[in-house]
Formats: C-alpha cells, sequence, structure tokens
C-alpha cells in the first residue's frame, strides 16, 4: 500500500470500531424491549422526529419525520419523501426488538431448601444452559398507580441481583456428558437466603402457591424492595410489572485485534439499532427531497415467539400504518402501494463455526467481515425471491457492501422471520437480509465490529436508491 491507501485504511478501521463502540453503548442501555423502544425514542427525537400516536389524527407533510409506538415495545419510524404522495411506495426495513430470557412469572414468590427464588418463564428459543453460572439482575416495565393515574416505568436495576447456580460436577458426574436442565426445576434463580433476609421461619410451608390480589403477596418482598427504591415508589403503588432477566456484564468490544463484539440481544438489536441508523442518516442529506416514496423502520415485539401478538409483526399494526399514510389519493391508492414497495426482513444469520462448519451447506459458508447475509430458502422460511436479490444486489454495489448468500442443509430445520409473515399478510416484495454472528440466542453472542458498519451503509443505500433501482426493472 502507499501511504494516502494506508492512510484510508486506518481511517476506515477507526470509523468500524467508533460505530461498533456506539452500538455496544445502545445494548447496555437495552436489557429489555421497552428499554429498546424508549431509547429509540431518543435518538429519533434527537434527529428531528416527532412523536405521533395512534389514537390521533395524522397530518404527516413531505420531508417530515414521524414515528408511532405500540405497546412500548413496537416502534414504527419514517420520513415523507419530498415527492411522495398516497399510492407511491414504501422502502421499509423491519426488524425486532425482543430476544430470548427468562421472564418473572405472575407469581414469583418461591422459597426452597433456605433459599429465596424467583419462579420464571422460558421467552422464546433461548440456550438455556448459558444462563447458569451468570450475574443477573431485572429490567422491564412496571405499571405504577400514581394518585388517579397509571404510569408507566421503565426499570433496570444495575447491579447482579440474581443467579442461576450449576450444579457441582461432584453431584453430577455425566454433566458434561449429557447436560439436559429441566427448564421448571433448574433455571429459578436464587435471590437471597432466608437466613440473610431474616426469613428462616417464613420458608416453612411457603411453596404453596400465593392467591393474593397484591403484589407483595406474590413476589418477594425483598424484590418489590429493590424494584420500589429503583422507581421512588412504595410497595402499595405498584399495580403490574413485565420483568425479564438480563446478563450484567456489558457489551464489550473484544479479540487480540479489537474486531470482535461480545454481547447480549445481537439477535436482533444488531438490525433494530443499524435499521433506525440508516433511516436517521439517510435524512441527513438532500436525497429525501428528491423521494418519491416513504422511507421507514418498523421494530416489532414477540418476534421470537411467533408474532401473534398485538405488537408482533402478525398483527394489523403495519397495514394500519401503510393505510393510513395511503390515505387521501384514490379510493386503492394503497393497493397501488403495495407492488412499489419493498420490505428488507433484517434479522441475524449464523455464520460458520471453526468448530462445527459441517453444520453448514458446504457452498453456503459465511464468514465474519464478509459482508451481510442474502438469506434463501426453497420453502419460503425466508421471503426472498430472484427479483428482490437482484435490487439489494444493485444497491450493496452502489454503497460498496458485501453481500454472502445463505441457505440452510436440506436435512437442517430452518427458522424464519417476520419476513415471511409481513410478505404474506401484505404482499410486498421481501428480501430477507441478517449479519453474521455466532452463537445465537446464548445469553452473550458473538459478531464482527465491520458488520456493524456495513449494515448501516446498506440500509442507508436502500432508502437513498431503492425508488431509482425499482424504475429500471422491466418485469
Amino acid at each position: 500500500m502507499d501511504e494516502h491507501e494506508v492512510c484510508s485504511a486506518e481511517a476506515a478501521s477507526k470509523e468500524i470500531l467508533a460505530t461498533a463502540k456506539q452500538f455496544t453503548a445502545f445494548i447496555n442501555k437495552t436489557p429489555s424491549p421497552f428499554h429498546v423502544v424508549d431509547e429509540c425514542r431518543k435518538c429519533l427525537v434527537a434527529a428531528g422526529f416527532q412523536e405521533i400516536k395512534e389514537t390521533e389524527t395524522w397530518n404527516v407533510e413531505p420531508t417530515k419525520k414521524y414515528f408511532v409506538t405500540r405497546n412500548q415495545s413496537t416502534l414504527v419510524a419514517f420520513a415523507v419523501g419530498g415527492n411522495y404522495k398516497p399510492g407511491n411506495g414504501f422502502s421499509i426495513v423491519g426488524a425486532h426488538t425482543d430476544s430470548p430470557c427468562l421472564k418473572v412469572k405472575p407469581v414469583s414468590k418461591r422459597t426452597r431448601s433456605g433459599y429465596l427464588q424467583v419462579a420464571v418463564a422460558c421467552y422464546g428459543g433461548g440456550t438455556w444452559h448459558t444462563w447458569f453460572d451468570r450475574d443477573l439482575t431485572v429490567a422491564g416495565r412496571v405499571i405504577v398507580k400514581n394518585g388517579n393515574k397509571l404510569e408507566h416505568r421503565l426499570v433496570h436495576i444495575d447491579r447482579p441481583i440474581l443467579r442461576v447456580p450449576n450444579i457441582a460436577i461432584h453431584l453430577q458426574r455425566d454433566m458434561n456428558e449429557k447436560f439436559s436442565p429441566n427448564k421448571e426445576s433448574h433455571l429459578a434463580p436464587i435471590l437471597a437466603t432466608c437466613v440473610q433476609n431474616g426469613l428462616t421461619n417464613d420458608a416453612k410451608g411457603s411453596e404453596e402457591p400465593c392467591c393474593s390480589s397484591s403484589q407483595t403477596g406474590k413476589h418477594h418482598p425483598v424484590l418489590m424492595n429493590l424494584l420500589c427504591e429503583e422507581l421512588g415508589v412504595t410497595v402499595d403503588q405498584v399495580m403490574d410489572f413485565e420483568l425479564c432477566l438480563a446478563d450484567t456484564q456489558p457489551a464489550a468490544i473484544g479479540g487480540a485485534l479489537n474486531e470482535f463484539i461480545f454481547a447480549p440481544r445481537l439477535d436482533n438489536l444488531f438490525n433494530a439499532y443499524s435499521g433506525m441508523q440508516g433511516l436517521i442518516k439517510a435524512c441527513s442529506n438532500e436525497s429525501l427531497l428528491n423521494d418519491p416514496n416513504i422511507r421507514m423502520v418498523s421494530l416489532f415485539d414477540n418476534e421470537e415467539v411467533g408474532s401473534e401478538s398485538a405488537q408482533g409483526a402478525q398483527s394489523t399494526f403495519q397495514e394500519l400504518v401503510l393505510r393510513r399514510l395511503s390515505a387521501g389519493g384514490s379510493s386503492t391508492a394503497f393497493e397501488e402501494a403495495v407492488p412499489k414497495s419493498y420490505l428488507l426482513s433484517a434479522d441475524q444469520g449464523h455464520a460458520v463455526h471453526p468448530n462445527y462448519p459441517e453444520k453448514h451447506e458446504d457452498q453456503h459458508r459465511p464468514l465474519l467481515h464478509k459482508g451481510i447475509l442474502m438469506k434463501f430458502n426453497a420453502n419460503q422460511r425466508y421471503a426472498s425471491t430472484a427479483v428482490t436479490a437482484a435490487i439489494l444486489r444493485e444497491i450493496a454495489s452502489r454503497v460498496g457492501v458485501p453481500l454472502q448468500d445463505f441457505i440452510v442443509k436440506n436435512d437442517s430445520p430452518c427458522g424464519s422471520t417476520i419476513g415471511p409473515i409481513l410478505s404474506a399478510k401484505l404482499g410486498i416484495p421481501t428480501m430477507d437480509i441478517g449479519g453474521p454472528q455466532l452463537s445465537m440466542h446464548s445469553i452473550r453472542e458473538m459478531c464482527c465490529t465491520s458488520s456493524v458498519d456495513q449494515a448501516e451503509k446498506l440500509y442507508k443505500g436502500f432508502f437513498e436508491f431503492y425508488p431509482e433501482v425499482f424504475t429500471s426493472l422491466t418485469l
């Protein structure tokens, strides 16, 4: 390399690292879907987006930027092109805010063998053995009664308060050969001891379910006190809550060459964050003035459990947003917009594992640093087609982002995404993509720093170039 090339490479490396550090900072602030939406709200407001409500009339204007939430765990943000009119298309990046985790049960009070424990439910398809021997906490939302009002409050106890201890190998000699914990009885984390909490006498007979309607009767007082101290409220103000367990170890840049991200919830905060950043950056230049489309990022909750909820991708939320934005044109404006639109269903994908390379099809072994994955499945577990793939390949070539083809082996089951769900419900042409990563659904996952930068640039380029590429199609 000559001196100029060396300087350019160093600048690119610094940009990649800076982008990755911004992403890890985002992860560390977002231990639950409610925190994800709240942090996205802050980023969007800082970028000039205006919050609008589902319950209100919308009066959107060209070149203006907006966002709307549902359940405080799903968010749709959009920017109206300067040349948009009802019947024009939508350029959409779709992702999700949830990740597999343990959730506190409605009645979590449990005492066994002198320990106060918290009963939890498994959410999604987690790699549950990775939750053992981790320093855990709780985060989520609490509904608080304040006078005559019920208020939604976020909570995140930022220190280790829970742990699921492993059984010692001395007591289970075959654990390295067949460690298979029972999800009901072996995953309950320890909160405290009865001795330290002065509850030894209360422990007797307390394994019976509690039928009290008050939160103090359903959960250990020590847990309730921690929540109330964090929120600055009294126990009787707590009406209900939704809490998930989270690892207290922060996301970090790692590897001998600082090329990896070690973090929880990469699936799918990677694409929720980079999609949002792509939209924000695509609106910071002149390109929005001449855009005939509406640029949009849709972040849904409950993808990990099938999306069948009021705030999931199987709900009417996405369609209702698109219909409201198509209003004011002809009676068929929405129907005209659908074939002009395009959805990038962005969810993480599997990089080839050096210890298990046989798990990947020989000709489709994605690598870290080598680009964003384009996902294909003959049985439509992914919604990609030759047309949607060609469009993305053209956009990626314009912005200099590498792509990799990915397909699951015939003898392996294939997961799915919000892509087939939204494609089938709406009829919008869709491409399934995602960043390459290892340890998917583990409590700590792993990806590369360069893919964050690649994803942001790809999503930004998608918003800027899709309408032009679409008009070049001859179908």
